[in-house]
C-alpha cells in the first residue's frame, strides 16, 4: 500500500509549524531564542525559571562557581535578569574579575551581531569581548570565597 505524497504533506507541515513554534524549554534555548550565545552561562544550572510577561528569569546553580574565558566570571548559586533581544538587563549573581577585583556585570548586550562583539556593563567600564568566547556553555569550577576581593568590599574597609 502506497501513501501518496500529498497526504504526508499536512502532517510534516504540522510537525514543523508545532517544532518552530515551541516555547523554548532550557535558559538555554531563551538565550538563543534573544540573539545570545548560551554560553553566558555555565554548565550546571540545576533549574531555571522565566516569567513570559516580563522575561524576567532566575537560575539556580548547584554551587557558586568560576568560569575561565579570555577573562574569569564567577557565577552565585543564583542568577537573574532580564532577558529582551539581544540583551540581558538588571543581571544580579554574575561578575566579572579585572586585575584582582570582582566587578559585579550589571547588563550583557549585543549591539550588532554582525560585529562578532558582546558588551558586558560591570558599572564602571563597558568591556567588549568577542561573541565566539560564549558560543557553548563552560565547565565551572566550585568557588572559594577566601581568596578574591569583590569591588564592595573594597569600598566597604
Amino acid at each position: 500500500m502506497r501513501i501518496p505524497f500529498l497526504s504526508l504533506f499536512p502532517a510534516l507541515f504540522l510537525s514543523f509549524f508545532l517544532t518552530a513554534h515551541s516555547p523554548p524549554s532550557s535558559i538555554y534555548d531563551h538565550l538563543k531564542h534573544n540573539g545570545l550565545p548560551i554560553g553566558l552561562l555555565p554548565k550546571g544550572i540545576s533549574d531555571f525559571s522565566i516569567d513570559p510577561n516580563t522575561n524576567r528569569f532566575h537560575v539556580n546553580l548547584t554551587q557558586p562557581c568560576n568560569s575561565e574565558f579570555e577573562i574569569q566570571l564567577h557565577y552565585d548559586f543564583n542568577i537573574s535578569g532580564v532577558l529582551s533581544f539581544g540583551k540581558i538587563a538588571n543581571l544580579s549573581g554574575v561578575s566579572q574579575q579585572e586585575l584582582f577585583l570582582w566587578f559585579p556585570v550589571i547588563n550583557i548586550r549585543v549591539d550588532d551581531p554582525t560585529s562578532g562583539l558582546i558588551n558586558f556593563d560591570v558599572g564602571v567600564v563597558d568591556k567588549q569581548f568577542s561573541l565566539s568566547l560564549f558560543e557553548i556553555p563552560r565547565d565551572c569550577t566550585a568557588f572559594d570565597p577566601k581568596g578574591s576581593l569583590s569591588i564592595s568590599q573594597v569600598y566597604s574597609t
